[in-house]
């Protein structure tokens, strides 16, 4: 295990499932987790806490993925938090990069391949991913 240190990553999923999976391999890789549900409240986390990178699923109930993206980088106390989607919508990567989305995950996405991207864009790969 590579500790992080003081590395906050905001997961923001509504399936408790996934949630509860990729929290627990974002706390082993040495991340500190936020977590959140559902749009608005990945929103008010995301001001209050400042995290270092979102995953940020885009079928959530209330305001969807896309939308919370788009009111996080409209804000310029967020706007540069890297929002990496995570969804089982392949279709949707275009839609995703519209609302300022900086990267794509599809599901089921490798656990490996999710602490390679989120350290790649903190600057940190020292995790390559296995091949699918």
């Amino acid at each position: 295990m590579v500790a992080v240190n003081g590395r906050k990553v905001l997961l923001v999923e509504d399936n408790d499932d996934n949630r509860t999976l990729f929290g627990i391999i974002l706390r082993y890789h040495g991340f500190e987790v936020l977590e959140a549900a559902d749009g608005e409240t990945a929103v008010s986390i995301a001001r209050e806490h400042r995290p270092d990178i979102i995953l940020m699923d885009l079928g959530l109930p209330g305001i969807d993925g896309l939308e919370a993206t788009l009111r996080l980088k409209s804000d310029p106390h967020t706007a540069a938090i890297p929002v990496l989607a995570v969804t089982a919508y392949h279709s949707a990567e275009l839609d995703a990069r519209a609302a300022g989305c900086d990267g794509f995950l599809t599901k089921p996405c490798p656990p490996d391949r999710v602490i390679h991207e989120v350290r790649r864009y903190l600057g940190r790969p020292e995790l390559e991913p296995r091949s699918a």
